[in-house]
């Protein structure tokens, strides 16, 4: 509930996260291609095809950063109340609480602290394929000038399945992570937004297909919308 303790929380948590994945049998490799600035505000923006992907978030990325996340997650006890003042809860059917939500994230954002969002807001039934892409990250990196960094979960979507895709309980194996170089808006206005939601969605889908995670069979009829949308 400190302020004050926020950045021993962070640590404990990062902690917790590697306790969490060593007891299942996970390991995991991370690629690294970029090293955050500590300091330096980033909006963090993973795919999200899998529950582990929060707590390969807090593994992958070693600088202090707050996340956002569902007003579901207030729910959940012990882990709630990592969301109480520290993290960001979004209410996504209120416009008042995701404004509110994006209002605080733009305040941390002008501290220097870094903003992990995932832009898809839920796990998409065609993961680890792209769903739709929310706005809201793309428009705060914009409105902020801070540059989004691209994370890429290669295995998380067959380690730990989400409901809709399960067919099996998880399994032991290793999880890949890429970190790559920040996409800059610097200069970017509110008219550059679907040139960086397509830039965005570029990246992660050329990374998934350089280390084979899309299956063969693979769909994913949001993300064609979203290349309609932009261009």
């Amino acid at each position: 509930q400190r302020e004050k303790w926020f950045d021993k929380v962070f640590r404990l948590k990062r902690i917790w996260a590697r306790f969490l994945i060593n007891n299942v049998g996970i390991r995991h490799c991370i690629i690294r291609n970029y090293q955050l600035t500590p300091g330096k505000p980033y909006i963090i923006c993973p795919n999200h095809a899998s529950y582990l992907d929060i707590i390969l978030t807090y593994i992958s990325i070693p600088e202090y950063f707050h996340f956002m996340g569902k007003a579901e997650l207030k729910k959940v006890p012990l882990f709630n109340k990592f969301f109480d003042r520290m993290n960001i809860l979004v209410d996504r059917g209120s416009i008042i609480g995701s404004h509110k939500a994006f209002v605080r994230a733009a305040e941390d954002l002008d501290k220097g602290i870094s903003i992990a969002i995932f832009p898809e807001a839920t796990i998409p039934e065609c993961a680890p394929t792209l769903g739709r892409l929310k706005n809201g990250a793309f428009k705060l990196a914009i409105d902020k000038q801070v540059p989004i960094v691209p994370v890429v979960y290669l295995d998380n979507w067959r380690l730990l399945p989400d409901g809709k895709l399960m067919k099996t309980g998880g399994t032991p194996g290793v999880s890949r992570v890429v970190i790559h170089d920040p996409v800059e808006t610097k200069g970017m206005t509110e008219s550059d937004l679907p040139e960086l939601k397509k830039k965005y969605a570029a990246i992660i889908e050329a990374t998934l297909k350089e280390y084979k995670s899309i299956p063969a069979d693979a769909v994913c009829h949001q993300q064609e919308t979203i290349f309609k949308k932009s261009n």
